[in-house]
């Protein structure tokens, strides 16, 4: 999985006039957790766009002013209701021998039949839960929709790898072909016009 680079500097103070003078600032107070205690720091706002304004996953390097670094993943963040910007990031450490629960994009690949055919694809899912080691996170996760006539599903265990785990039931419906409107509308009026000439017999 792509990773990106937060450059940050450790937080000595942690209350509300220190939170306040930061955000004033263009900093953003953040909090890693998982480790012994957790880490207090900040970093510029304009550093996270990458990671908060795009549908793509990935992990992320805090490199903070003292030479370390910590790798983690975005785990909660909070916006200001009226202005959008962010107030606060929690990010959550992660070590290579231990699984972690992360919301990956699925990406169709291939033509469905059944839209090639007049049908309509649906999404029902744009990310699904997936539970793995850190080296074996995916970037995203691929739905091959070539196989689908409409009416048909492509459900979730057909997306099974060894290297994770996907964390929904088995009945979940990642996308589907529906029917179009405008067939629907066309075979209602073929079916209206049909029942009504057999009763001009």
């Amino acid at each position: 999985m792509k990773s990106i680079t937060i450059n940050g500097s450790q937080r000595e103070s942690v209350g509300k006039v220190a939170t306040k003078a930061l955000r004033n600032a263009g900093k953003v107070p953040c909090v890693l957790y998982g480790g012994d205690n957790p880490l207090h720091f900040s970093a510029e706002e304009l550093s996270f766009s990458k990671l908060v304004y795009t549908p793509n996953a990935h992990t992320v390097v805090i490199a903070l002013e003292d030479g370390s670094t910590h790798n983690a993943i975005l785990q909660d963040i909070q916006f200001h209701p009226v202005s959008d910007k962010i107030l606060h990031i929690d990010f959550y450490r992660l070590f290579e021998d231990k699984e972690i629960t992360m919301d990956i994009p699925v990406s169709i690949t291939g033509k469905a039949p059944g839209v090639m055919a007049g049908g309509v694809l649906r999404l029902n899912k744009r990310k699904l839960k997936v539970k793995a080691l850190p080296k074996n996170l995916p970037d995203y996760i691929k739905a091959d929709i070539s196989g689908l006539e409409i009416g048909n599903k492509l459900y979730v265990t057909a997306l099974q790898n060894d290297n994770y785990k996907l964390l929904h039931p088995d009945n979940t419906v990642v996308c589907q072909v529906r029917i179009s409107r405008a067939a629907m509308k066309a075979a209602q009026e073929a079916a209206k016009a049909e029942k009504e000439a057999g009763k001009k017999k």
